[in-house]
């Protein structure tokens, strides 16, 4: 999935075991690209597993997290304009994609088809859930 304003930009579906990495677009909003293509957006569906590395200390420290963790990727609710692609760490602790650090990588690990009993850990949440250091 890519946060609304990534509509703006050409996009793909994200493949099992490619890197990518988080980056700004002139948008504003933070979305994953490829090494190959950093102006295409790459659309990481809801329920997907992901390795991240390279998570910030700031992050680190807010959440109880390390730099390198498995997160699923999840969607929040908000409005017609807000932020929603978000992770959920194995704590439990949800955050928006837009608080992560530009340089951040993530590879997707499994997807929703490749997973079992994973459906249980995708909630849909009002962004006044995520915890805010």
């Amino acid at each position: 999935m890519c946060d609304y304003s990534l509509e703006l930009y050409r996009s793909r579906p994200a493949t099992q075991e490619e890197q990518y990495t988080l980056r700004r677009f002139p948008s504003g909003t933070m979305g994953f690209t490829a090494a190959r293509d950093c102006e295409t957006a790459v659309c990481i569906p809801a329920d997907a597993r992901l390795r991240l590395e390279g998570i910030g200390e700031a992050v680190q420290q807010a959440y109880s997290v390390g730099p390198i963790e498995e997160v699923v990727m999840t969607r929040v609710e908000g409005g017609a304009y807000a932020h929603k692609d978000a992770v959920k760490f194995a704590n439990g602790r949800e955050v928006l994609l837009q608080s992560f650090n530009a340089g951040l990588t993530a590879e997707v690990i499994a997807f929703t088809s490749d997973l079992t009993g994973i459906g249980e850990m995708r909630r849909w949440r009002s962004p006044a859930d995520l915890v805010d250091a």
